[in-house]
């Protein structure tokens, strides 16, 4: 009854993964370079992401499907934090325009439930758009002194931490 809500959530689920991998790649290249702030939006944004697999997957079987986790493609091997954040906010614009879509295709086919779905992952993926726009003009405007500012910040933390006894 519902085979094309089916295959737009699947295909929905296939960008979460892909998108999350993409995420978690940008947290690990952050998070060892130090630049602790990023590194944590990059990993917020993978988890909620993968909160939408988990969505999308209930939806699938509600309605009787197999969900398919399969990445819609690879991680790409972006390094520097002026494109990762780019790659990001292009990827969450792209998910908000195509759920639009979607949503309203599950509403032409009188499923309402998989509509709102599509709408609420919008809002979210609208938040994640404007999170990593608010990252590039940071970058923009303060340069390299925003990521050094950063890495300073992780090496005052360590500074402090208690140092072992060696009892």
């Amino acid at each position: 009854m519902h085979e094309n809500s089916i295959k737009l959530l699947n295909q929905a689920v296939s960008e979460e993964i892909a998108a999350l991998h993409q995420y978690m790649y940008f947290h690990f290249h952050c998070d060892d370079q130090g630049y602790d702030l990023l590194a944590g939006l990059f990993k917020r944004t993978a988890i909620a992401e993968m909160l939408h697999v988990e969505r999308l997957a209930e939806r699938i079987l509600f309605l009787g499907g197999d969900v398919v986790m399969v990445s819609a493609g690879p991680v790409s091997p972006v390094q520097d934090v002026n494109e990762m954040l780019a790659m990001a906010r292009q990827m969450e614009l792209d998910s908000a325009k195509s759920y639009n879509l979607w949503a309203n295709e599950c509403g032409a086919n009188a499923d309402s439930v998989s509509k709102k779905i599509f709408e609420d992952l919008v809002v979210d993926e609208e938040g994640h758009y404007d999170a990593f726009d608010v990252e590039m003009g940071n970058m923009k405007k303060f340069g390299a002194n925003y990521l050094a500012l950063q890495s300073i910040e992780r090496s005052k933390a360590r500074a402090q931490m208690p140092q072992p006894t060696g009892e």
